[in-house]
């Protein structure tokens, strides 16, 4: 298996959070997904720390034994943060403070100033730096005219498909904008959605090499704990 299996744990901070606890630790639920293969733990630190807190950050940053991605906005308080833990890769997101959950890819062409600075000063960090991203070939275009190591893509529009034809035709956005990115150099990885159910048609794709998943895996390590939810998305990837 050629992609890595980036754990994001974020909602074990959401539910430490709900009675603003010392428990459940993300920082423990990270250790628990790396020994049971996941290949890079994920966080978004957001501007209003709903979940994943500065020390969350941290410690992680002391503790992680694979790779660190963190995820944030481009905003100078956050590439402050990042220039001081360096963890191993910056995915730049954009955010809003009402929504549920990331709900779009960085808006890279109306956003290409700011987004360069913050490209320029993370990678003067020796930071790797992906840029979060809808399946767009003119938005992997743009991402590597930013100067951008990786990009994620977006795979909320194919997760929530509404039948065979709509998730066939996101599906293959998917697909050409992985294509794309390799062949300009990029890394490329994927994300937002992806479960159980609909993981292994995004991991046949040959370009992407890394899966970012968190809501489906921690939902399901509520019910036969972290090792077997991890173990058991690796077997579909593997499978895939």
């Amino acid at each position: 298996m050629g992609q890595r299996l980036g754990v994001n744990v974020d909602h074990v901070a959401t539910l430490r959070q709900a009675r603003k606890a010392t428990y459940p630790d993300p920082v423990t639920a990270a250790a628990l997904a790396e020994a049971a293969g996941a290949g890079q733990i994920t966080i978004h630190l957001r501007e209003d720390r709903r979940h994943i807190q500065d020390r969350d950050l941290k410690l992680m940053r002391e503790t992680c034994q694979t790779l660190l991605n963190l995820e944030m906005a481009a905003t100078q308080e956050m590439v402050k943060i990042a220039y001081e833990v360096k963890p191993d890769l910056v995915t730049l997101v954009p955010e809003r403070r009402e929504e549920l959950t990331t709900e779009g890819g960085l808006d890279v062409t109306g956003q290409r100033e700011s987004l360069a600075q913050s490209v320029r000063h993370l990678k003067d960090g020796d930071i790797v730096v992906s840029l979060f991203i809808d399946p767009d070939l003119d938005a992997v275009r743009a991402s590597h005219k930013l100067g951008a190591d990786r990009i994620e893509l977006h795979t909320g529009r194919y997760c929530e498909a509404r039948n065979t034809k709509e998730r066939a035709r996101e599906l293959n956005r998917v697909i050409d904008a992985a294509r794309a990115g390799g062949k300009l150099g990029l890394g490329v990885a994927a994300g937002h959605g992806l479960n159980y159910e609909n993981v292994q048609a995004i991991a046949r794709i040959a370009e992407i090499d890394e899966l970012n998943i968190g809501h489906a895996i921690i939902a399901r390590s509520v019910m036969v704990g972290m090792d077997r939810a991890v173990r058991d998305m690796l077997a579909l990837m593997r499978d895939a």
